[in-house]
């Protein structure tokens, strides 16, 4: 069977799992496959080798190209558009030979409050964490001795589209968690170039910041083709013609906005999977600058606060698999996906507030919070009501507690408005809970479409599309609303004034515990 439509490939290397999907001309997805993968701790480091990158890719692309081959009754030999994303942030060196000069510095890690301290208060921009400019000044900082090598520093997504197609470039969104992004010109912002080229120049380093950043593009435009090199480090079979044309590599959080139209100002998403986002697209800058708010850009290049949390379901799923043991144990086993549907209603079931129960879901730092570190910690008083319903629904807020101290700021103190919030991820896969309970934390409606269980990977395939297909002069916003997402099925759940007082009452008692969740850092090194 050949079918008569354009196709569009997006790849995407989220925190746990590496997803493929292929879609037709409309954004229809026509096959998928997936791989599960997960970080590793080693020399102080979160981080994922590139020997598992590629084995990750290439495994969840064989998948969808199984699935493929069932479905249609022949092999998947090209595709016409391409894009690839992956988790935000981190760092990437490498030297004018192309060799990796330090492990890939995933975004998870808390290594460098001295470099983003001090470049927040040099640019008057915030810079958090695990910006590729703060772990690159902290390199320097520490005097790390490879850091006079370097020829490209990029990010996880930026590598791979550069080994696809030998362009060394990234879309605005993905480059803005490298570099501040000055919105009107759509590139790395001069001035704080400047600025940081003296530091470069003050440690005698042989390069500017230019130098060695990837070239930044707007969604829709020429990032490259899939080489023939490129489409055999995808399928190693040679299978797979070369020829598609790329899209700008872009991060889970662009690709997230796509996946919800969320990319026009007054609209927001959320992203609940490892690590949970919300972004809100803004109308005018905000009056200061806070440590607890990024901003970013969309993959158009428009400015966007974003709060970002390191852990979201990490814990939440850790318990999940304690309760299934019990459950196996007991001679009851229950399939993952039942598993997960029972807790999420269980939680449904909970007093508004949770009955007194508080729970940190911290496995690593949180920078909103103020931690370097973190320990998950369930805390309660003794005359509080330990339940199953309440337990379940304390894990849900505590995914969303520290999201809820962000956003206050945009919401209340900057008075930002969003016409729609949009969610998406894993927090969402059981419908209505996880969006009815976020909707009364942060007292706005969130809304969640039926694609949204595609996440990112339909995100990018979309942005792959949209470099494929698009009108001259038209929007992403304009493409997608009429290509994609015209006549979209979705749910919205309002604030429930019970859950509104409930959450209160809960973030009232988290953040009273937070001086105890910091002891319990110091307590278990």
């Amino acid at each position: 069977m050949i079918l008569q439509t354009s196709t569009g490939l997006g790849i995407e290397l989220g925190s746990t799992r590496i997803k493929t999907v292929l879609v037709d001309g409309a954004g229809t997805v026509l096959a998928s496959g997936s791989y599960d993968w997960e970080n590793d701790f080693k020399n102080g480091y979160w981080t994922y080798s590139l020997l598992a990158v590629w084995t990750g890719i290439q495994k969840s692309y064989e998948r969808l190209a199984a699935q493929y081959r069932e479905k249609y009754g022949a092999p998947l030999t090209k595709v016409d558009a391409l894009g690839v994303s992956a988790m935000m942030h981190g760092y990437l060196p490498f030297d004018g030979a192309g060799r990796q000069l330090a492990a890939f510095r995933t975004w998870r890690n808390t290594t460098t409050g001295p470099a983003a301290e001090a470049l927040t208060e040099r640019f008057g921009f915030n810079i958090p964490q695990r910006w590729s400019i703060a772990h690159l000044y902290q390199a320097m900082l520490n005097g790390e001795p490879h850091v006079n090598q370097i020829a490209h520093l990029t990010t996880l997504a930026g590598y791979v589209h550069w080994q696809l197609t030998g362009e060394k470039v990234l879309g605005v969104g993905e480059a803005s968690g490298m570099f501040p992004i000055d919105s009107e010109t759509g590139d790395y912002d001069a001035g704080m170039l400047a600025s940081f080229d003296e530091l470069l120049k003050s440690a005698s380093l042989p390069y500017t910041l230019r130098d060695i950043l990837p070239r930044v593009l707007p969604a829709g435009a020429d990032a490259g083709c899939l080489t023939e090199a490129g489409a055999k480090l995808l399928d190693p079979t040679g299978t797979l013609a070369p020829g598609a044309v790329m899209a700008p590599p872009e991060g889970d959080a662009g690709t997230g906005m796509v996946a919800t139209n969320s990319v026009a100002a007054r609209t927001g998403n959320v992203s609940a999977g490892t690590s949970v986002f919300a972004m809100a697209v803004l109308e005018k800058p905000l009056s200061r600058v806070y440590p607890e708010i990024d901003m970013v850009t969309t993959p158009t290049g428009r400015p966007v606060a974003m709060v970002h949390c390191n852990t979201c379901t990490s814990d939440l799923d850790a318990w999940v698999r304690l309760l299934g043991q019990m459950a196996e144990a007991a001679g009851a086993p229950l399939a993952k996906p039942r598993l997960y549907d029972l807790f999420y209603e269980q939680a449904l079931a909970g007093d508004a507030d949770c009955g007194g129960l508080v729970n940190f879901n911290y496995y690593s730092g949180e920078p909103v919070t103020g931690l370097s570190e973190g320990r998950p910690l369930f805390v309660r008083r003794p005359g509080a009501k330990l339940t199953l319903a309440n337990f379940a629904r304390a894990q849900l807020y505590s995914t969303m507690a520290t999201l809820k101290l962000g956003m206050d700021i945009l919401l209340e103190k900057e008075q930002v408005k969003l016409d729609s919030l949009l969610g998406h991820g894993g927090l969402f896969k059981t419908p209505v809970v996880g969006q009815k309970l976020l909707a009364g934390a942060l007292g706005v409606p969130v809304s969640v479409m039926e694609t949204a269980g595609e996440g990112g990977p339909w995100g990018m395939a979309l942005l792959a599309l949209y470099r494929l297909e698009k009108k001259e002069g038209q929007t992403l916003e304009a493409w997608l609303n009429a290509v994609v997402f015209a006549g979209a099925a979705g749910s919205t759940q309002t604030p429930d004034e019970a859950d509104r007082a409930g959450f209160a009452a809960f973030i009232r008692d988290y953040a009273a515990c937070i001086p105890v969740e910091k002891a319990a850092v110091d307590a278990l090194r």
